[in-house]
């Protein structure tokens, strides 16, 4: 008898993951996901700025595929007994990949879960373009890539609006020297205000409290200080890090339970080498791949490789819809002096983006 399995999480590394299960095993696969579309997360700051995001459901991506999907929220898992419970029912399995991603951390900071907005989800893009609707000064909390985004994109958008962005490291850190000074560049092109080494001790609704005490007043804050991952998990009895993410071997593997998966964001990843896999979407796809190959082997009786190869070769970034910044990196993730900026950045950062759309159709295109 075929094998049953779960993939929990429709996201980036989810979808592909269950694709591929279908086309790649036996095995009867069934693809659990809260919502009925496919959410570009990767978009997100742009739809809350009003652009208009694709309408991509679930059912049309699937068509054909074998994958049956169950549009319903994971609440629980029970290892011993394989079951996934719902909202509405339970979910047996024999193998489960689990692919629940990640979200805006609002917990660390008083008042950030109250007063703060996020870029994470869909509900969390709405919710800040309905506040954009009567704002003046926004505050960006966070100086990554996501911040970055998300402060270029509103004042690019909404030129009437006063935009800050506030980071507890350095401006552009991340970035080589050529990186940052094009990203200074373009802000003051932008007219958006950094405040650097700031660090934030509460979101009120009337601004930001600093360390210092100093109040920054904004109409409206925008949170992309740090992601966390659903306490699933760690309430299921998988191992897991310290902030909740399943423990995974080369295979992607869980390390305390052999019949599971992790992957994506709500998976600590580590390259063969030790070195740990940022959360972000040029993560997801290619493991999403290596994680099934995996799967396949194990499941025609083969031993899959013990070896995660995996290499970085760029950072995208969009600033706004016309400017952008294509950060050439080395094998493991360090910026080097190389950079594609302008015009040109901001097309190649627009195919990147329309790729991994295009990756979720056909999930064996090569990426990495």
């Amino acid at each position: 008898m075929a094998e049953h399995i779960v993939v929990v999480g429709a996201g980036y590394a989810g979808l592909a993951a269950a694709k591929l299960a279908a086309k790649w095993t036996d095995s009867r696969v069934t693809l659990v996901n809260a919502r009925d579309r496919f959410v570009e997360r990767v978009r997100l700051h742009q739809f809350a700025t009003g652009q208009r995001m694709r309408d991509v459901p679930l059912a049309d991506i699937l068509k054909d595929t074998g994958v049956e999907l169950v549009v319903d929220r994971v609440t629980d898992i029970d290892p011993d007994t394989r079951k996934v419970q719902l909202t509405n029912g339970t979910l047996a399995y024999d193998r489960l990949i689990y692919a629940l991603g990640s979200h805006a951390d609002l917990a660390g900071v008083p008042g950030a879960a109250e007063h703060a907005h996020a870029v994470s989800t869909q509900e969390d893009a709405e919710k800040l373009a309905a506040a954009l609707t009567t704002a003046r000064t926004v505050a960006v909390l966070g100086g990554g890539l996501t911040g970055i985004e998300a402060a270029s994109e509103l004042a690019e958008s909404r030129p009437d609006l006063d935009v800050l962005l506030v980071t507890a490291g350095g401006f552009g850190e991340a970035l080589s020297d050529k990186g940052r000074r094009h990203l200074r560049e373009v802000f003051d092109r932008l007219g958006v205000r950094v405040r650097d080494h700031a660090h934030v001790a509460e979101v009120r609704a009337d601004g930001l409290v600093l360390g210092t005490g100093e109040l920054v007043a904004a109409d409206a804050v925008v949170w992309t200080a740090g992601f966390a991952v659903p306490d699933l998990a760690a309430r299921a009895g998988f191992a897991v890090d310290g902030r909740g993410r399943m423990l995974v071997d080369q295979t992607l593997t869980s390390i305390s339970h052999p019949d599971v998966q992790g992957i994506g964001d709500a998976a600590a990843m580590k390259r063969h080498d030790g070195l740990e896999l940022r959360m972000a979407c040029a993560t997801g796809l290619p493991t999403s791949q290596q994680a099934v190959r995996a799967l396949a082997k194990r499941l025609d009786g083969g031993q899959p490789a013990d070896r995660l190869d995996f290499r970085y070769r760029i950072r995208c970034i969009s600033l706004g819809r016309r400017d952008g910044l294509i950060q050439f990196v080395d094998a493991d993730d360090r910026p080097r002096e190389r950079v594609l900026t302008g015009r040109a950045a901001a097309i190649t950062k627009e195919l990147v983006v329309r790729s991994a759309l295009m990756f979720q159709r056909h999930p064996t295109m090569p990426v990495g």
